[in-house]
């Protein structure tokens, strides 16, 4: 497509054909400020901020440069007079209805609105009169308060055109607009998934992880109880970024090192149940596989069940097809699962006195500790659950100069993971995974691909996938010689509904498909911290972090990891019956059948 120019700010400037003023402006290093403008995401002109003086062609009102089309020739003013004015003028409108307790508010320092106002020079707004007042909506996973909200939209689009959901939307019209589930029903009675892309594309404090900060200190303080904690594979390359720290570190000792100062009992890693994930996840697959070879009956494909977004998703959008998912807990549930009883008995401790805290990059994961499928000897699996952003929050708190401490282990024997756990936190990373096991096991030979990367499923496309062919395989899977098993990898809704539909039209061509809820993976879970810039290099940055972190260890199978073999040795053979009890689940039909009234799942509080 060929370039235009036009001037702006008297700057001769170069754009591709088919850009609005705010992306040629921005190509030409010009800043035009905006607020509810998100690349890629959200582009619907709604807060004005933007707004240009067109003055060739002339154009009687100001534009919206996000929303309007660059031309040939076009002569813009982006800071005159008659721009600044209007600029702050809209700023105090929205500050008018907006509830200013900045000093409480979860946002404060870093908010987008609160920085747009330093930067227009507003102090104060002359505006004031009626506020539309509205109720603050609590679930477990996302506190929705509508007197924050700036009616930017930014969740509205998350949610319908990335995510596929269209949960939240705008209501009434005027001063009596809200952004709101339909019909105004909580969050925690629709069929929203609870993934927090909403949270993170908020420019406010109007959408935030609802908090158990306190629950956690409480534990913490309580002698009675025996707190364990373990952090998620991608954490550890976010955790840096809640100091300033640039997106793409890999603080993986310094995290443990914060986590055994705030006063845990015992600093455990989520990564060591992600390994043992693999083994259950990847028997039950190849128990699947191999009765389809054998001319038996078994649902294929298989779907990961690690993303507890992603179960919500289906239950709500595809109840008929929970057959194919795996009955795998998520790796944290299994871990608490495995406290509670294994880990208890070990150290002399009854499971109701031990009190498990994930510290995960998921918002979604504070609603699924709270699901009564995931609970065993009649206490939860996992207590409570502190967003990467909570938790760096704490540290602050406690006075933890986290940037000084020195690297440190996790502890044993429940610290020791494999690489094949670390890539867990990116999309494609629990299907890489679990072939670097099902493979060796198949054939006696490693995973045949480059550093152990299988390079059709390791990126950020929302739809990825490959064949696997088994050949020279040992005598006993003789029934898979020569077999081509075809593997797909999703992140995000959109692409689950794809290949989701696939399966309920019965042409799915695949045998596993990994499902991760957030676009990218857990590198970009509603609870990471916000991207300070393009999302898109962020995500890329968290990913090399995540594979660098595998391909610097020695052990990088799960079937490798010598405390995990410990474990068996004591719990039993993978898919046994103590497995079964404790590390495998069911799921719920929900959806059409009982989305409003199931009384066994009430997530509100």
């Amino acid at each position: 497509m060929a370039d235009i120019k036009l001037t702006i700010n008297g700057k001769e400037c170069i754009a591709p054909a088919g850009s609005t003023i705010l992306q040629a402006a921005e190509l030409n290093n010009i800043h035009i400020p905006k607020l509810c403008y998100l690349e890629g995401i959200h582009k619907y002109g709604a807060c004005r901020i933007c707004v240009v003086d067109q003055v060739s062609p002339p154009a009687k009102n100001l534009q919206a440069s996000c929303m309007v089309e660059a031309r040939e020739g076009m002569v813009i003013e982006t800071n005159n007079a008659r721009v600044q004015e209007a600029r702050k003028t809209m700023y105090e409108l929205l500050l008018s209805n907006h509830d200013k307790k900045c000093l409480t508010c979860a946002r404060n320092q870093d908010c987008e609105f609160q920085a747009l106002g330093r930067e227009l020079g507003v102090e104060d707004s002359p505006y004031e009169g009626e506020r539309n007042l509205q109720p603050i909506d609590v679930s477990e996973s996302i506190t929705r308060d509508p007197n924050k909200c700036i009616l930017c939209r930014r969740c509205v689009s998350v949610c319908k055109n990335i995510q596929t959901t269209s949960v939240l939307t705008a209501e009434n019209r005027g001063f009596n607009t809200i952004i709101t589930p339909g019909f105004g029903l909580p969050m925690g009675n629709t069929s929203c998934t609870f993934c927090g892309q909403c949270v993170v594309v908020c420019p406010v404090g109007a959408l935030k992880e609802t908090s158990h900060k306190d629950r956690v200190l409480a534990a913490i303080n309580d002698p009675n109880k025996h707190v364990v904690v373990q952090p998620a594979p991608a954490v550890r390359v976010g955790i840096g970024e809640c100091f300033g720290l640039p997106a793409g570190n890999c603080e993986t000792g310094k995290l443990a090192a914060a986590l055994r100062r705030m006063g845990f009992d015992d600093v455990f890693d989520t990564n060591w149940s992600a390994d043992l994930t693999i083994m259950e996840e990847g028997t039950e697959f190849l128990e699947r596989f191999k009765k389809v070879l054998t001319g038996g009956v078994a649902t294929l494909p298989m779907l990961t069940s690690c993303s507890p977004g992603w179960i919500q998703f289906i239950e709500h959008n595809f109840p008929n097809q929970l057959d194919h998912l795996s009955t795998c807990k998520s790796p944290h549930q299994m871990f608490g699962a495995v406290i509670k009883s294994y880990y208890a008995k070990k150290i002399g401790k009854r499971p109701e006195d031990m009190y498990v805290v994930s510290i995960m990059p998921c918002t979604a994961k504070k609603t699924e500790c709270a699901r009564p499928e995931l609970m065993n000897d009649g206490v939860r699996n996992v207590d409570a659950v502190l967003t990467t952003r909570e938790l760096g929050d704490m540290i602050k708190t406690m006075g933890i100069d986290f940037l000084s401490l020195p690297d440190e282990e996790f502890d044993a024997p429940l610290g020791l993971s494999t690489g094949a756990a670390d890539i867990f936190g990116v999309t494609g990373g629990v299907m890489e995974a679990a072939l670097r096991t099902v493979y060796e096991i198949v054939t006696g030979r490693e995973l045949p691909f480059p550093n152990l990367h299988v390079p059709e499923i390791a990126g950020l496309e929302q739809v990825m996938e490959a064949t696997i062919k088994f050949e020279n395989v040992k005598p006993e899977w003789k029934a898979a010689e020569g077999f081509e098993a075809k593997i797909a990898v999703t992140s995000g809704y959109a692409g689950a509904r794809k290949l989701m539909q696939q399966i309920k039209d019965g042409k799915s061509p695949y045998h596993f498909i990994e499902v991760m809820g957030c676009p990218g993976g857990c590198i970009t879970g509603g609870g990471q911290p916000r991207p300070k810039g393009d999302i898109n290099v962020t995500r890329q940055k968290r990913m090399e972090a995540i594979y660098g972190e595998d391909e610097r260890k020695t052990l990088r199978k799960s079937h490798e990891n010598p405390a995990l073999m410990a474990f068996y040795k004591e719990w039993g053979d993978p898919g046994c019956h103590a497995s079964h009890e404790y590390l495998h689940t069911h799921y719920v039909k929900r959806g059409k059948y009982n989305e409003l009234t199931d009384e066994n799942f009430v997530v509100n509080k």
